[in-house]
């Protein structure tokens, strides 16, 4: 079955898959693990001990050729990786909506912009407007560093585009918190989460939300 993303180039799972075996075994926080598998893990971890229920949501798919070979079954032959309208994980903690996008970058001084798109921001500012709980995590692949970036401050620097093409990570740094990486859980963002939304406060201001 011939899979396509959005610009039209075709998935090849397989090769993709052989690359990430190939990783040595410090790629990626220390165990070879991609962000997507350290987060699966992590939710994982969380939803074992009851302490939240957090998934990623599916990418999209539009099926554009299918066949038939009898009346039992259907064979899907083309079909195209719609792009995401939202973020990439939403779910409950604490009685509260937990919505965030997962980034990672080789830039070791910067985070471009560019990774965030036009509908995930439009789609934080709802979320922030109906009082949920929104972020981004952003690691630092060479580094391994990973923060917890309210969506507050990426909407403010994206509508700042014109300007900037990025965030500098001392900024990041400055208005960020850093998130701790171990094994159990792998990227305990929930401790965070706690710390900043729940108890304690950023910068003296604790966040609700909005």
């Amino acid at each position: 079955m011939a899979i396509r993303y959005p610009n039209g180039k075709s998935y090849v799972g397989g090769e993709k898959e052989q690359k990430q075996k190939k990783l040595p075994a410090d790629a990626y926080s220390g165990r070879g693990m991609t962000l997507e598998q350290d987060l699966d893990e992590t939710n994982l971890y969380y939803l074992s001990r009851h302490k939240a229920v957090i998934h990623k949501k599916p990418t999209p798919v539009q099926i554009v050729k299918v066949d038939y070979p009898k009346r039992s079954a259907a064979v899907i032959r083309e079909a195209y990786f719609k792009q995401a309208s939202t973020t990439d994980y939403n779910g409950v903690y604490n009685g509260r909506y937990l919505d965030f996008e997962a980034k990672e970058t080789k830039n070791k001084t910067s985070f471009p912009l560019k990774n965030i798109h036009d509908h995930q921001i439009e789609h934080m500012r709802n979320v922030r407007a109906q009082k949920g709980i929104c972020f981004v995590l952003i690691r630092f692949f060479v580094s391994k560093e990973v923060f917890l970036l309210d969506a507050s401050h990426i909407i403010a620097y994206y509508d700042q585009q014109n300007t900037r093409k990025s965030i500098k990570k001392t900024d990041i740094e400055r208005l960020g918190h850093l998130v701790h990486t171990g094994f159990h859980p792998r990227i305990d963002y929930l401790e965070t989460v706690e710390r900043i939304y729940f108890q304690s406060s950023i910068k003296g201001e604790k966040l609700d939300g909005r």
